[in-house]
């Protein structure tokens, strides 16, 4: 389910990002949600659509940055801060930079497959041509709780 503009300024995005982030593990995916702000307004909303769309790239930002720049009619989200539940991936590292996202606020940091604060340590690199300001650990134990009791019923 994405959002496009359809919240309130004063929704917390962090709200919006876990409700997403449960939708997608009750469609049995992976419980990760993004959200796509700009000046307090949420413009976009995503889970992870990985296995729906049978799509490798359908990580829960990725699917928010595009439905931000198709509303926005820009792919520079210029101004735009991104909420995601989990520490973003390589990939979704890269797009976030190429996106020129202002700020990344993260939940639960990923130790195997993250690449902010872990692995690559993408926006650290001298490569990187451009890096948001990052905030990590908000509601980190909701995250990583959630994601432990999503991969446990797997079992």
């Amino acid at each position: 389910m994405r959002w496009l503009l359809m919240r309130p300024p004063t929704a917390d995005p962090f709200a919006i990002a876990f409700e997403q982030a449960r939708a997608a593990a009750q469609a049995g995916e992976t419980p990760v949600g993004a959200v796509v702000t700009r000046d307090g307004e949420i413009v976009a909303a995503a889970g992870n659509r990985v296995r729906r769309d049978r799509d490798p790239t359908a990580h829960a930002e990725i699917v928010a940055l595009r439905a931000a720049g198709a509303a926005l009619g820009s792919e520079r989200l210029i101004g735009c801060d991104l909420y995601v539940t989990l520490e973003p991936c390589a990939m979704c590292a890269g797009a976030i930079s190429h996106a020129r996202i202002r700020r990344l606020y993260f939940s639960a940091a990923d130790e195997k497959g993250g690449a902010v604060e872990h692995g690559a340590r993408f926006f650290s690199q001298p490569t990187c041509h451009h890096a948001p300001e990052v905030y990590s650990g908000l509601r980190e134990s909701e995250a990583a709780e959630m994601l432990r009791a999503f991969f446990k019923a797997l079992r």
